[in-house]
């Protein structure tokens, strides 16, 4: 397993460790409902070091972002960053990813972990244009500082305003001594808080001061556990859950990222186009659970018959509302608002109704 310069913190932390896209990464701490609130109601700190960071650079760096993502990254400005994914030929997804705008000719791409490689293929493959495109995975490292007490943690350690950076927005500047640190706001947890890259040199560094100044605000580290809590009681999509090589963006709910705009030739557009226009036969849709139980990715989804009607994506006891949440992907005739589905939880059909997320208000 790879270890990001964290992890012998994390062990010596006591964290519950496993494996994840190839990572050593800690799981849990204190716990994940702990973990979770702290999160929505203070301040905490995720290791996301195993993240891809691709650079694209050069005359044609736009035309290539254009013609591999779905979103329309001409509108972006400098100091802006837009969410997106690359299509694949099937009408699936290759991977979900983050579009960074350096400076004239200089973007950043931040792809999942599990998708480094795949990802580095796609766009090699894809780079009709000549783009210059480099793999700076391993030279970057990354912490999610997230939480309402996060900013007044970190603006004691920056002379950057963090007051000016909205959401969807980054800045490059001095954090904790260390030099040339990207700050981004767009958060994974619907919490609040800032994203930092930096080099792996200056990890500890920018560690040790983070946890020293949210000591009075009672900052903890974070585990993967808390952060998968937190993202879908937002509502918000996991790549190989939610998101895959078989799933369009349109039944996603991710047509707000595919954009037609003329000049974009992004793999099957064509076809993703025509979903838009005639609509699909399933959608991914968020639900609740009207009665006891916990539903967990790959259990059925069935009408009041008990006759199929999809599959859950993603699932889990919601640790703010108390009920089991999730989405899957549901024929497009249960798919409305207020919908009565069942999630099939050990042979027992659970009530469920399918609404809008975030499911934290």
């Amino acid at each position: 397993m790879k270890n990001t310069p964290f992890t012998d913190v994390h062990v010596a932390l006591g964290a519950k460790m496993h494996e994840f896209a190839g990572y050593n990464m800690p799981i849990e701490y204190s716990g994940i409902i702990d973990e979770h609130t702290t999160v929505c109601n203070g301040v905490g700190v995720f290791d996301v070091s195993h993240m891809g960071e691709f650079w694209v650079k050069g005359p044609n760096a736009l035309a290539f972002i254009q013609n591999i993502t779905s979103n329309d990254a001409s509108v972006l400005t400098i100091g802006k960053a837009q969410y997106t994914c690359f299509p694949n030929e099937e009408g699936g997804i290759v991977d979900d990813l983050l579009v960074y705008y350096f400076e004239p000719e200089k973007y950043m791409l931040v792809v999942n972990a599990s998708n480094i490689e795949k990802d580095w293929d796609w766009c090699v493959k894809h780079n009709s244009v000549g783009a210059e495109l480099e793999n700076s995975s391993d030279k970057i490292a990354q912490l999610a500082i997230q939480g309402p007490k996060a900013k007044d943690v970190l603006q004691k350690l920056t002379p950057v305003d963090l007051s000016s950076i909205p959401y969807y927005s980054f800045t490059t500047g001095e954090f904790a001594g260390c030099k040339d640190v990207i700050i981004s706001n767009t958060g994974y947890t619907g919490a609040g808080g800032f994203e930092l890259y930096f080099y792996p040199e200056d990890a500890m560094t920018i560690w040790n001061a983070i946890f020293e100044a949210g000591k009075p605000e009672g900052i903890k580290p974070i585990g993967l556990g808390a952060r998968d809590t937190l993202r879908l009681e937002m509502g918000f999509c996991l790549y190989g859950n939610d998101l895959s090589d078989t799933t369009s963006p349109i039944e996603a709910g991710l047509g707000w990222i595919t954009k037609f705009t003329e000049g974009k030739d992004f793999p099957n557009r064509a076809e993703l186009e025509r979903q838009k226009r005639e609509g699909v036969s399933r959608k991914l849709c968020a639900f609740e659970l009207q009665e006891r139980g916990i539903p967990r990715h790959g259990y059925e989804i069935v009408d009041r018959e008990g006759n199929k009607i999809g599959e859950v994506t993603s699932g889990t006891m919601s640790p703010i509302l108390k009920k089991g949440i999730g989405m899957g992907y549901i024929n497009i005739e249960h798919a409305k608002m207020g919908s009565e589905i069942y999630i099939r939880i050990r042979n027992k059909d659970i009530k469920a109704l399918v609404v809008k997320p975030p499911f934290r208000k």
